[in-house]
């Protein structure tokens, strides 16, 4: 079993003073059969005022579509980085 890659972002974040920084979830290391379900499950985890940053192999438009769908206005996203390698994008529940 792969356990799924999420770890803690020391730099970045909210800086609220949560020692813990700001999750990011590494999407390129889930396999693409579940990967949006994944995703769609730790945003659904995401308690009011808090965030997550998303790792993205390319820039993931569709799955933006798909949240928007799913969380409507109480789900906001900015983008922190724009590939080549890696988009990453800062999620953060209303």
């Amino acid at each position: 079993m792969t356990e799924l890659p999420i770890s803690s972002v020391s730099e970045g974040g909210c800086q609220c003073g949560d020692a813990h920084g700001m999750p990011e979830l590494d999407a390129r290391e889930i396999p693409h059969a579940i990967r949006h379900g994944a995703i769609l499950g730790a945003l659904s985890q995401l308690r009011a005022g808090a965030s997550m940053v998303l790792v993205a192999p390319h820039d993931p438009k569709p799955l933006l579509t798909q949240i928007a769908d799913q969380f409507g206005d109480a789900m906001t996203h900015e983008y922190v980085e724009s590939g080549p390698e890696a988009w990453k994008i800062t999620f953060t529940r209303a």
